[in-house]
C-alpha cells in the first residue's frame, strides 16, 4: 500500500529512530497490511477503529501476548498520525482503540554480591579476548549501556581527559556517562593490548573480534550469558539484565531517579520508575528485619 516507504523515511530522517525500531515498525505494518488484504481493504482512508479492533482480536486469538499487541497498536497510532499530516486520512482511527491490559513486568537483575563476585573472583584470561570480555562486563555494569550502544562504541566515544563516555543512544541522542577509575584501568589495558595485536585496524570500533572486526550482538550476548551463568541463577542472562542491575544498584544506594534516567538515556521518567519496585521490596525487607516493632506488629495481622 502507498505511503509506507515515506513513513519509514520519516522514522529514519525526522524521528531519527534506530534501525532496530524501524525494522519493528515495518514488521508490524506488514502484518497489518496482510490483514487488510484478507479483508479486501485497499485504501488507508477505508480503515476504521473497528478494523483495527478486529485485527487486535485476531492477534490475541493467534496467541500474541498483550504486551506485543499493545506495541503493534502503538505502531498504528504513529503511522496514522503520519497519514493525517500527509492529509491522507481525516483522523487517527487507532488513537482510541483500547488495548489489552498488560501485566506489570518487573526487570530481572543480578544481585550486587553476584556482580562483585564475578568481577573480583572469576578469572579472565590475560590475552586480548580475556581483557575484552572482562571489559564488556564492566562497561555494561558501570554505565548501564544498551547492547547496541556498546557494539557501536568507537574509540572517539571514550573521553579519557574528562573521564566520560559520549554515548549515542536512541534517536541519535548523545548522553554523557562517567568512567570510574576501575573501568579506566581496564579500558587502558584492553586498548593497549588491542593496538599491539591489531596495529593497523581497518575500523575505529572499540571492541573487536579475534579477527580484528567489530564485535556483533550475538558475540557480546554469548560473552555476557556465559559469565552470568557462573554467578547467578536469574532466568535471563543478557546484557539488558546487567543494565537493570546497574540501575537497581544505584537506586538501592540512594541515587536520584532523575540522575539514573539521564544515565540510562530514558526519554521519560516513567521508564525509569519501573526499578523503584525492586528497591521498595528491598527496603521493605530491611525494615522488617531491623525495626524493633516489626515482628510484634506481624503477630496482630
Amino acid at each position: 500500500m502507498q505511503y509506507l516507504e515515506s513513513f519509514y523515511n520519516y522514522l529514519v530522517y525526522e524521528r531519527r529512530n534506530s534501525a532496530h525500531t524501524v525494522t519493528a515498525y515495518k514488521k508490524d505494518l506488514d502484518q497489518f497490511c496482510s490483514f487488510l488484504e484478507q479483508s479486501d481493504i485497499k485504501l488507508w482512508s477505508s480503515v476504521t477503529s473497528k478494523t483495527i479492533r478486529s485485527w487486535m482480536v485476531s492477534l490475541v486469538d493467534d496467541g500474541v501476548s498483550p504486551r506485543t499487541v499493545t506495541r503493534k497498536i502503538s505502531t498504528l497510532k504513529v503511522f496514522f498520525r503520519f497519514l493525517m499530516v500527509q492529509e491522507v486520512v481525516d483522523n487517527n482511527v487507532a488513537e482510541h482503540v483500547i488495548t489489552p491490559k498488560v501485566p506489570k513486568r518487573l526487570p530481572v537483575f543480578v544481585k550486587e554480591q553476584e556482580m562483585d563476585f564475578l568481577l573480583d573472583n572469576i578469572s579472565f584470561t590475560e590475552d586480548l579476548k580475556g581483557l575484552r570480555d572482562r571489559l564488556i562486563i564492566e562497561v555494561f555494569y558501570h554505565t548501564g549501556m544498551r547492547l547496541s550502544e556498546l557494539v557501536n562504541l568507537k574509540d572517539e566515544n571514550v573521553d579519557f581527559g574528562n573521564e566520560v563516555f559520549r554515548i549515542w543512544g536512541k534517536r541519535n541522542k548523545e548522553r554523557i556517562v562517567p568512567i570510574i577509575k576501575e573501568l579506566k584501568v581496564s579500558l587502558v589495558r584492553y586498548m593497549n593490548e588491542r593496538n599491539k595485536v591489531f596495529p593497523e585496524r581497518a575500523c575505529s570500533n572499540l571492541f573487536l573480534t579475534d579477527k580484528g572486526l567489530p564485535v556483533y550482538h550475538k558475540l557480546v550476548y554469548r560473552v555476557v550469558n556465559g559469565y552470568l551463568s557462573r554467578v547467578s541463577t536469574v532466568s535471563k542472562k543478557s546484557p539488558h539484565v546487567i543494565r537493570h542491575s546497574f540501575a537497581t544498584a544505584l537506586l538501592n544506594r540512594g541515587a536520584d531517579l532523575n540522575a539514573i534516567k539521564e544515565l540510562l538515556g530514558h526519554a521519560n521518567l516513567a521508564a525509569t520508575e519501573v526499578y523503584t519496585h525492586n528497591t521498595f521490596e528491598k527496603l521493605n525487607s530491611i525494615y522488617k528485619q531491623a525495626h524493633p516493632r516489626a515482628e510484634k506488629m506481624e503477630d496482630y495481622i
